[in-house]
């Protein structure tokens, strides 16, 4: 009986050795898997990015328009961005960005028409 029960394990462990790799159809189902994850987090990824830069948009125009009301207190009412760089109010990066972005009206930082 010993020997019928070490010969019956040692039958076992041997197949299991044999089994290493992953078959064919527990590769399709991870994969699978991977995928549907992948479809679900995309979408909220890029929603995600577009709800940033339009926060960062505004945070910068909101910038924009604290620099031109301190300008105002100091000066005149700037006709442009780049007035804004005598007191050290914006820097050149800031301009730039501005005069891509933003026009100035009567004092007033106002998005470009796209």
């Amino acid at each position: 009986m010993k020997k019928k029960m070490k010969k019956y394990l040692a039958n076992i462990m041997a197949k299991r050795r044999k089994q290493e790799g992953f078959t064919l159809i527990e590769m399709v189902v991870v994969i699978a898997i991977i995928v549907i994850l992948i479809l679900l987090i995309v979408p909220n990824l890029i929603k995600q990015k577009q709800t940033a830069e339009t926060k960062t948009a505004s945070a910068f125009k909101t910038t924009l328009q604290t620099q031109v009301e301190l300008y105002k207190d100091e000066h005149d009412v700037p006709k442009n961005f780049d007035e804004l760089k005598k007191g050290d109010y914006l820097t050149n990066d800031q301009i730039q960005k501005a005069n891509k972005e933003f026009i100035l009206e009567n004092g007033n930082v106002v998005e470009k028409k796209k």
